[in-house]
């Protein structure tokens, strides 16, 4: 069985499964999962806790007999499998596959695990873990997603965030979880049950935000041109390469050229992203770019990112920070006078 993890506790009130897989990249609701899982196991009486970490070199073996060996201090257990970014190998595979057909009589069993590519979600030891037990898979928040996380979260320590105060707070700590809780947590002591606004929360919280080249692309694919410039600082803050950004936006460049090469020969955009093996959950932010930028939009920004590759490497002058703000706002549809650059 499946689960978010916004459902996982619900599902712990009224259950507790034999065994559960928490995975993902977003490390703060993996943790979260993991402790509600620890804290309903304890609740049942599952007093005793063993784990055991996947390391080089790990025998699959200590599982099974973890399994068959009962506690001497207690009649349950909670027994921990932590995979971080490991991956299980053929014994592993096995292991787990057999403990999912026969799992422990007096155990719940726990597997944590990192990021787990489409790939090891199609292996047959991951579907005999999702058919015997309940897998819960924690991706990133994304941009659009965080505000009204943000908002549950405020809600929950007893705080009643104004709009504008929940907004602020998104922008200072985008891409960073644990830093977000972290502010609640102080938010809530200094606001002490008042109305949060975002005087309070610029006075309490830094910028904690953290963003990768990706976030750069999707803002100016997406038209919005004061992200892109918020995030393009953030990464020359964080020291990120500027032939890194530039790389990623030459990138997406390219494939908006040949889409719109593409429909002004007549294709149909969706046969085009689909040549293009454009994956789903990107083709509505180039949809979006394409209502904005004909196809010599898209070829000068071809020609100034390469512009921009140029100065990167001393072969022409100029300021490379500037291009590439310039370059993203031009995605974003927004134009730039040279004395604004």
């Amino acid at each position: 069985m499946r689960l978010r993890p916004d459902q996982l506790t619900g599902h712990l009130r009224k259950n507790l499964a034999r065994l559960y897989l928490v995975f993902g990249e977003e490390p703060l609701q993996a943790l979260e999962a993991a402790d509600a899982i620890r804290a309903a196991a304890r609740e049942r009486g599952y007093s005793e806790r063993e784990c055991l970490t996947v390391e080089a070199g790990f025998d699959w073996n200590a599982l099974s007999q973890r399994a068959a060996s009962p506690s001497l201090f207690a009649d349950r257990r909670l027994l921990e499998v932590r995979l971080d970014n490991a991956k299980p190998g053929d014994a592993g595979a096995r292991a787990l596959s057999d403990y999912a057909e026969r799992p422990a009589e007096d155990a719940v069993l726990l597997i944590t695990a990192g990021k787990l590519d489409w790939n090891t979600q199609k292996s047959r030891w991951f579907a005999a873990l999702d058919g015997a037990g309940v897998v819960v898979a924690v991706l990133p928040v994304e941009p659009r997603q965080l505000p009204g996380w943000i908002e549950r979260r405020l809600r929950e320590r007893g705080l009643n965030p104004t709009s504008d105060a929940v907004t602020l707070l998104a922008e200072r700590v985008e891409g960073n979880l644990l830093a977000a809780a972290q502010d609640i947590e102080k938010l809530a002591l200094l606001a002490d049950g008042r109305e949060l606004n975002a005087q309070a929360v610029s006075a309490a919280v830094g910028d904690s935000a953290r963003y990768s080249i990706y976030d750069f692309v999707d803002a100016a694919l997406l038209g919005q041109p004061e992200r892109v410039a918020r995030i393009l600082n953030g990464l020359r803050d964080e020291g990120i390469e500027p032939v890194l950004v530039n790389w990623a936006l030459h990138q997406e460049a390219r494939r908006l050229a040949a889409l719109a090469f593409a429909c002004e020969r007549g294709h149909a955009l969706d046969a085009a992203l689909a040549e293009q093996k454009v994956w789903e959950k990107r083709k509505p932010l180039l949809r979006q770019a394409l209502r904005r930028l004909a196809l010599a939009d898209c070829r000068r920004l071809l020609r100034d990112c390469a512009k921009t590759d140029r100065t990167v490497k001393g072969v022409e002058p100029g300021s490379v920070w500037d291009g590439l703000l310039a370059n993203g706002l031009r995605l974003a549809g927004l134009e730039l006078l040279p004395e604004q650059i």
